[in-house]
């Protein structure tokens, strides 16, 4: 079977399950599991697919994917990401961390932080920072988002507007090509929005799949943004927007 036949049968079973595994794709396609990780790895490059753990799912449109999926979304580049930003970061500051997988890899990099106040809307945020004995957390009230933990709504937006904080540590579900910030929830939107005004800089942590991802809301611009740590810039055209907005970007090493 050559590589375009491979490439359309991946395409089809994700449309009909949502989610493919390598191992069984080798199986049922009767090749290596090296070959169909390349076939995983091209797809996603063209944005038709987003590697999750063993194997691949379908990029987010209007839903996102599942937390547990996201989690294991480019693990490695987050923890870089998460590390960068700890650096930015100094002891005896206060900081707002919202929901998403990469602020609670932030939140495992400050574990060494000390005298911090954390706000944050993302109760697994406040579960991984509370062995911290000398970081304050303070969760912000809202409804309850079981499927990731977040709180989200009128009751946690009218929380965060009680502070004003050094740093607003932000994730995105998607960044478009002209620099906008989107997400799913108008909810959770509501309240990174809010996030951003309680803060005298934001940083915002992306890694650089979510230039190929798409989501219906917007939470704001890059231009709002004072510092943007993420593994690559696809676009040559928005870096220089960047420079133009005053968004200092950290580019990570990765392997």
């Amino acid at each position: 079977m050559d590589t375009e036949t491979r490439h359309q049968h991946i395409r089809t079973r994700a449309q009909t399950e949502g989610r493919v595994a390598a191992t069984a794709l080798a199986t049922e396609l009767g090749v290596a599991v090296q070959t169909i990780r390349r076939d995983l790895r091209q797809l996603c490059a063209a944005g038709l697919l987003e590697r999750v753990h063993g194997g691949a799912v379908l990029p987010s449109g209007v839903s996102n994917i599942g937390y547990d999926d996201r989690r294991a979304l480019n693990r490695d580049v987050k923890i870089g990401i998460a590390r960068r930003t700890a650096q930015l970061i100094p002891d005896n500051a206060s900081l707002f961390l919202n929901i998403g997988t990469t602020t609670e890899a932030v939140a495992h990099a400050l574990h060494a932080h000390r005298n911090l106040m954390v706000v944050t809307n993302n109760l697994n945020v406040a579960n991984i920072l509370a062995s911290n004995q000398s970081c304050d957390v303070i969760v912000a009230g809202g409804s309850l988002r079981r499927t990731d933990g977040g709180l989200v709504g009128d009751l946690a937006a009218l929380a965060i507007d009680r502070f004003k904080v050094d740093f607003a540590v932000i994730g995105a579900s998607a960044i478009d090509q002209s620099g906008d910030l989107l997400d799913f929830d108008p909810e959770e939107v509501r309240v990174s929005q809010q996030v951003i005004k309680a803060a005298r800089a934001t940083i915002l942590v992306a890694d650089a799949s979510k230039f190929t991802r798409k989501a219906p809301v917007k939470i704001a611009s890059l231009a709002q943004v004072d510092h943007f740590v993420t593994d690559n810039i696809p676009s040559e055209a928005l870096a220089h927007r960047c420079i133009d907005w005053q968004t200092r970007v950290s580019l990570i090493k990765t392997l």
